[in-house]
């Protein structure tokens, strides 16, 4: 099963997310409204939790996960806030993201950093343990500097995007209803024969 328990902690996820067959989401998780998790995508809440806000879009092979609190580690969260694109194999590692925000392709970002909302991370991008992104701009690299600040243009992607994958996730939840319908007619089918 690809939603599953951790010691007795199930997910927590809304009658309207969707999850991909192929995607996991452990333990201490929470999904809200309209999020979508894509295949292989990893969301593994064993040693702290993990929260993603309405309508975000966790895409293809990303990987969230958090750290434990111990003598030696601060433990940190892992939570995306609302409106939130994160990008084919990106890794939030104990972070926040907080609103409307895109996080590209490849990129990584570490335990206790903030990306506040309305920031754009690029492809392949690092954001280093701690570190700050304010609110508006565009980074890029390894580590991340700011680039320049958001057009209006790229500020109503962020809205877009999230508003384009709550459409795309619900066909993809229509089309696994009907294929669940027909497997189930074939099976009451093969009663008869």
């Amino acid at each position: 099963m690809n939603i599953r328990t951790y010691q007795g902690v199930f997910p927590q996820v809304s009658e309207s997310a969707w999850v991909d067959k192929s995607a996991v989401v452990i333990g201490r998780c929470a999904l809200a409204e309209g999020v979508s998790i894509w295949p292989n995508a990893t969301l593994r809440g064993d040693v702290n939790n993990i929260t993603v806000g309405a309508r975000s879009n966790i895409q293809d092979g990303a990987v969230l996960h958090t750290t434990h609190d111990s003598e030696l580690t601060k433990g940190s969260q892992c939570v995306v806030g609302e409106d939130v694109t994160v990008g084919h194999n990106a890794v939030l590692h104990g972070c926040t993201i907080e609103n409307e925000c895109l996080i590209g392709m490849g990129a990584v970002v570490l335990d206790h950093a903030v990306v506040q909302s309305q920031v754009l991370v690029g492809a392949n991008s690092l954001v280093p343990s701690g570190k700050v992104l304010e609110s508006g701009y565009l980074y890029l690299g390894s580590p991340v500097k700011q680039i320049r600040a958001l057009t209006e243009k790229e500020r109503s992607f962020f809205k877009y995007s999230a508003n384009h994958y709550v459409k795309l996730k619900n066909e993809y939840q229509r089309a696994e209803m009907v294929e669940s319908s027909l497997e189930r007619l074939g099976e009451d089918a093969a009663d008869y024969f």
